[in-house]
């Protein structure tokens, strides 16, 4: 599997971007698995960490694939121009953000009852069907054949694409759960942020790469992949450009990685042929009692602990969106002198985020685990401080300093990503435990994409009406965030309290 991503990436590098980009994302990934290999704290056999690699590497590779089948809605609408504004936009996203916030009172605790294989197996199919419904409806709306409000339309099929969705995270939490101890998921945290990043520059870098290579005439040269998929897919004889191949190729990617993932994945190391071991989060000592969903659910919903990093993540889903979405819609109409300053960002958008991701979440989790023993509010509150200072530059520099409007938008994704992979992807299996992950991300997760929602309706029309108010808006969630970090700055889950070694 790690062969099948490399190749990918190289193709990537050498033909469809031609530049050095994708190939320092390359580097990057190697490093990831580099990282993982060389941190091993509770002394795992190395035919473990094998299969825990095969594990958790494909699943990670279906999981940023079905980041490319969510995001990829953007990168439509900067391709459909007129025929997507910013107002249908703003509503078809949160309608389906809502969605997958509320869809997590339901997959959660389901998942916690049959497992996180069957979620991440059916998450990928429904999301593959949803995009594919998409794909149609792009082409007829392309043909002038679909006589039904396009953005009504679009927020239907964008809603079930993302219910489906929702049982990815709270799927590879609950697998992981099971194969990460306390003291090594700090380190996830920042594989959880890689798998994000991946997915974001799947649906940026590729999406934007299928768009150019299946438009009438590219806006710029597609290389020899492009060239090979214009002429796979008729796009060189084409009257009009073929968008709706953004929804098609992620739905193709996300059918392959789950007929590899039906025989590969397994949700406990026990049925991979290993010992079960304790991995003391707030399961241990239970793992032997029977709890209904009900009794679970109870258990998250009461921890105070698991409703303030939901706190914390409304916060996080506003701004990572808020700064992700919203800063690629800007550049494009905030008139010449921001454009030129902003080539380069713009440019390498989906490059640059992924990076900022992937180190942000190491960032996060290396401090986690090696300065505060495992504790993740200290980090939090750190990144959250530097988001405060990052959204008020970016305030101050809208208009004036498109470079320094960049470099604040790449730190501000490097601090956002890192926090909600170490509080979605780390946080939850702690506090959430074995048995419980699964709903405790649900109900995180939840929250980041009712945040997110929120952004979405807002910034809909406050950008429609004056981008200067775009940075003041997200100011107040990053103080709130930080607030709400530094309240959780001692908290361990109970075994740790407890003593366990």
């Amino acid at each position: 599997m790690t062969g099948i991503l490399l190749i990918m990436l190289a193709l990537q590098s050498a033909t469809l971007v031609a530049d050095w980009k994708a190939g320092f994302l390359l580097i990057t990934v190697l490093g990831v698995c580099y990282i993982y290999f060389g941190n091993n704290p509770v002394g795992h056999q190395r035919k473990f960490r094998i299969r825990s690699f095969l594990n958790w590497f494909p699943m990670g590779l279906l999981y940023a694939f079905l980041y490319m089948g969510r995001y990829n809605l953007t990168v439509s609408k900067t391709a459909l121009g007129s025929l997507m504004t910013k107002e249908s936009f703003g509503l078809i996203f949160a309608a389906g953000t809502i969605t997958y916030a509320f869809s997590f009172l339901i997959n959660g605790p389901l998942v916690d009852k049959i497992g996180g294989k069957k979620g991440m197996l059916i998450g990928g199919a429904g999301a593959a069907l949803a995009n594919i419904l998409m794909g149609i409806m792009t082409f007829m709306l392309l043909h002038g054949q679909l006589s039904i409000n396009t953005t009504v339309a679009f927020a239907i099929l964008y809603s079930l694409n993302m219910y489906f969705q929702s049982y990815g995270a709270v799927s590879i939490v609950k697998v992981n759960a099971h194969w990460f101890h306390v003291k090594e998921r700090g380190i996830f945290g920042g594989i959880f942020g890689t798998l994000i990043s991946l997915g974001i520059y799947f649906a940026f870098t590729w999406g934007q790469a299928i768009v150019n290579a299946t438009s009438v005439e590219p806006s710029k040269e597609v290389g020899l992949f492009g060239g090979f998929l214009r002429t796979l897919l008729g796009s060189e004889t084409s009257d009009m450009n073929q968008t709706w191949f953004v929804f098609f190729i992620p739905a193709v990617l996300l059918l392959i990685m789950f007929v590899i993932e039906l025989f590969l994945l397994k949700d406990t190391p026990e049925e991979a042929g290993f010992d079960s071991f304790d991995t003391e989060d707030a399961s241990s000592g239970e793992m032997d009692q029977e709890f209904t969903s009900w009794q679970i659910i109870k258990k998250i919903l009461t921890n105070p602990i698991i409703l303030t990093i939901a706190g914390i993540e409304f916060c996080s889903g506003v701004l990572r969106n808020g700064i992700m979405h919203w800063y690629w819609i800007f550049v494009a109409e905030a008139g010449p002198t921001i454009q030129q300053g902003s080539v380069f960002f713009k440019s390498h958008w989906g490059e640059l985020l992924s990076l900022a991701g992937i180190y942000g979440g190491f960032f996060a989790g290396i401090m986690s685990d090696r300065i505060f023993g495992s504790r993740r509010g200290p980090s939090a509150t750190l990144n959250y401080a530097g988001l405060v200072l990052c959204m008020v530059v970016t305030a101050i520099v809208l208009w004036k300093f498109p470079i320094a409007l960049g470099v604040m938008m790449i730190t501000s994704s490097f601090l956002v990503i890192g926090v909600h992979g170490l509080l979605s992807g780390t946080a939850t299996m702690d506090f959430g435990g074995r048995r419980g992950a699964a709903t405790a991300v649900g109900v995180v997760d939840g929250f980041v994409y009712l945040g997110t929602g929120v952004q979405s309706l807002s910034l809909g029309y406050i950008t429609s009406w004056n981008w200067t108010y775009w940075p003041i808006f997200l100011i107040p969630f990053s103080l709130i965030g930080t607030f709400l970090a530094i309240r959780i700055w001692k908290a361990f889950p109970d075994s740790k309290r407890k003593g366990a070694a």
